[in-house]
């Protein structure tokens, strides 16, 4: 028996039915061990040994290793299938250490897509772990925790922040940055004038064919004084274009187009393509729909190629065949894998609905018809621009008419092209046309604006900040720590969001800004590629970050605490509020001298009459927070239950009935109560 350890349960399930009974697919449910907090300021890094990493098995995988080792001992072979990138490769290196591996006894597989071909033809190309790609996931991983602990201390200590990070607190300055230009912004008066004629408008641009701007209402009223409703025709000017598609989706261009498009943000954006990519169970099987969806590359496999080129002559005439868009590559591109695609052309989104929720079949009829469109023919297009003269001021009216639809035959409904036909005023008799009117209009100048998840994910990219794959997460993390708001669907810095960013920048302007982040980004491909020692990089990083990071401490005053208003009864100091590891408390402001705390009146919540005592069954928090249900006689009494009871006693055993969810069964012998 042969052994596939892969990332996901549904793909496990998918694989299996694939292999055959000589398989067994297993999952290592994500990754299986982190860095420890042990150590030199709970890094889990030993910081005076090559940066060696201390990894702990996370908390509740531990049974699942050790199902998977009697597994492993059962086994002839053992193939690691984890996902096709570095954090994949990574997992795959863990469970090779964790499961006690040897050399002879694995290889390494990887697929791009999840259908039965790609599973099986990645065993003829079965391969060791790719040291190089492990050290640049670890690097990365370890390179976030030195900072994202360190960092997240010193703005516990200073600000009213909770976190800080290496990508995290980049895209937070480019936020804080974009509201203070929008602050600084004074608005400008422009007005325009327009010439409305029986089929079309034009406006006006030039005068004595130099650009004119018209900066007030007393400059448009001097010009209209100067202008009569005939105008004479210039130029007609007609030309052919082409207009191309785009290339298919990479993860950055499918999270852009899913907020735009769709409505959707990052986060659901990615958690839509996994189902899609591990598996969909359709009428007569269960198979991928998409390929991988992290990746950076625009490359589409010759088999996808020729397979959709016999699909679109097919449907759509051999007129509609096209060629292979590409893009221009960024430095941080990583080609290992392919564009997000169909893994079938043929299973088009009509055919596969009826098996998906209505957001799963959004998402996926855009990345299907993208990569249709994509090798589809360029659509071609007339463009007119036409020309008017009135008195030696310019006007200006554009049109344009499809000719031939080309690929926006299958994208249209994402494409805003619309026609715009002009009148045939090239074959007038006469070279003049009358105005019906001639309108003014005032206008201002309007401010930049704020970045939408879209907008801010198209400039991560463009500036090299961050991994793709990463957006979501960084974008979620700036919500849930409450140092942006979303207003009108863009990102408004909060005050604390704007603390932080300027105490950092006080202090790290040298590490936390677009131009080293982007660095780091290429130092870690080059990792990847075995170009670049992953020690010398972190090593190089430490020797600059640590120095700064104990000059803010001691140069960063702390932060003030909240005062309450009421003073401590023990020594009449202010009472303030503090942070602590359940939340915030009140406490005395002269901690440690004084240790006072403010027990928080709450409100108690009875259950039931205690079945030991005569106290009551009231709802508690352990030490954890975790919410149980005990008497109010405690310690007197120490009748407790994770559950909650009610008053019904178990038929079987004569103790109390707890709910938990749906389900009533007994607190002590395990009878279940059919509802």
């Amino acid at each position: 028996m042969k052994l596939v350890i892969v990332e996901s349960p549904s793909k496990s399930k998918t694989i299996e039915k694939y292999l055959g009974k000589d398989y067994e697919v297993l999952s290592s449910k994500g990754h299986i061990r982190d860095l420890s907090t042990k150590g030199k300021y709970g890094l889990g890094v030993d910081l005076e040994n090559d940066f060696k990493p201390d990894y702990i098995t996370i908390k509740g995988k531990s049974k699942l290793i050790n199902d998977l080792k009697k597994e492993v001992k059962k086994a002839d072979f053992v193939y690691l299938a984890t996902d096709p990138d570095r954090e994949g490769e990574a997992i795959s290196w863990h469970l090779f250490d964790a499961l006690g591996l040897k050399e002879g006894d694995y290889q390494r597989i990887v697929f791009n897509e999840i259908t039965k071909n790609a599973v099986l033809n990645s065993f003829s190309s079965a391969r060791k772990i790719d040291q190089n790609l492990v050290n640049s996931q670890e690097t990365r991983r370890i390179l976030d925790r030195i900072i994202g602990f360190r960092l997240s201390k010193l703005m516990q200590a200073k600000t009213a922040g909770k976190s800080a990070g290496r990508v995290q607190s980049v895209a937070l300055k480019l936020i804080v940055d974009k509201e203070r230009e929008i602050a600084k912004f004074i608005p400008e008066e422009y007005w325009t004038i327009t010439g409305i004629f029986k089929d079309f408008e034009a406006e006006l641009f030039n005068y004595n064919n130099k650009d004119i701007t018209i900066k007030n209402e007393f400059e448009a009223n001097e010009i209209l004084t100067k202008l009569s409703n005939s105008f004479k025709i210039v130029d007609v000017d007609k030309k052919n274009k082409n207009k191309k598609s785009n290339p298919p989706f990479i993860t950055s261009t499918l999270q852009r187009a899913a907020s735009n498009k769709l409505g959707f943000n990052a986060k659901k954006t990615m958690s839509l393509t996994q189902k899609l990519y591990e598996g969909i169970a359709l009428k007569d099987e269960t198979v991928g729909l998409i390929s991988y969806m992290r990746t950076d590359s625009v490359r589409l496999s010759d088999e996808f190629i020729k397979s959709t080129y016999g699909f679109i002559k097919d449907k759509y005439g051999e007129d509609y065949v096209g060629y292979v868009k590409t893009s221009k590559k960024t430095e941080n591109v990583q080609d290992a894998h392919e564009a997000i695609r169909p893994t079938s052309i043929n299973r088009t989104p009509e055919s596969v609905k009826p098996y998906l929720t209505n957001d799963e079949y959004k998402l996926y009829k855009m990345i299907y018809y993208r990569a249709l469109a994509s090798l589809m023919k360029d659509a071609k297009t007339i463009n007119t621009t036409v020309i008017l003269d009135n008195n030696n001021y310019q006007f200006k009216a554009t049109g344009q008419v499809i000719s031939f639809d080309g690929y926006l035959k299958v994208y249209s409904d994402y494409e805003e092209t619309k026609e715009n036909v002009l009148p045939p005023l090239e074959t007038y008799n006469s070279n003049v046309i009358v105005a019906n009117e001639i309108t003014k209009e005032q206008h201002f100048t309007k401010p930049p604006s704020r970045y939408s998840e879209a907008k801010l994910i198209e400039e991560m990219e463009k500036l090299g900040i961050g991994r793709p794959s990463t957006y979501a997460t960084t974008m979620e993390t700036l919500k849930v720590r409450k140092y942006v708001d979303i207003i009108d669907k863009k990102f408004v810095p909060t005050k604390t969001g704007i603390e932080i960013t300027d105490k950092l920048q006080e202090c790290f302007s040298h590490l936390i800004n677009v131009k080293y982040t982007a660095n780091m980004e290429n130092d870690l491909d080059k990792i990847a590629l075995g170009q670049e020692n992953w020690v010398e990089t972190l090593q190089n990083f430490y020797n600059e970050f640590e120095p700064a990071l104990k000059n803010a401490f001691d140069l960063l005053p702390k932060k003030e605490a909240i005062k309450t208003g009421e003073d401590c009864p023990i020594c009449s100091s202010p009472l303030v509020i503090r942070n602590g590891k359940y939340g915030e408390f009140t406490a005395c402001s002269n901690y440690p001298s004084c240790k006072y705390i403010k027990q928080e009146e709450k409100e108690i919540k009875e259950i039931i009459n205690c079945p030991n005592c005569d106290g009551k069954i009231i709802e508690k928090r352990s030490k954890k927070g975790k919410v149980f249900y005990g008497c109010n006689n405690y310690p007197k009494c120490k009748t407790a239950y994770w559950d909650m009871p009610i008053d019904e006693k178990c038929p079987e055993c004569g103790n109390l009935l707890t709910i938990k969810g749906k389900k009533t069964k007994c607190s002590s012998c395990g009878y279940i109560k059919e509802n």
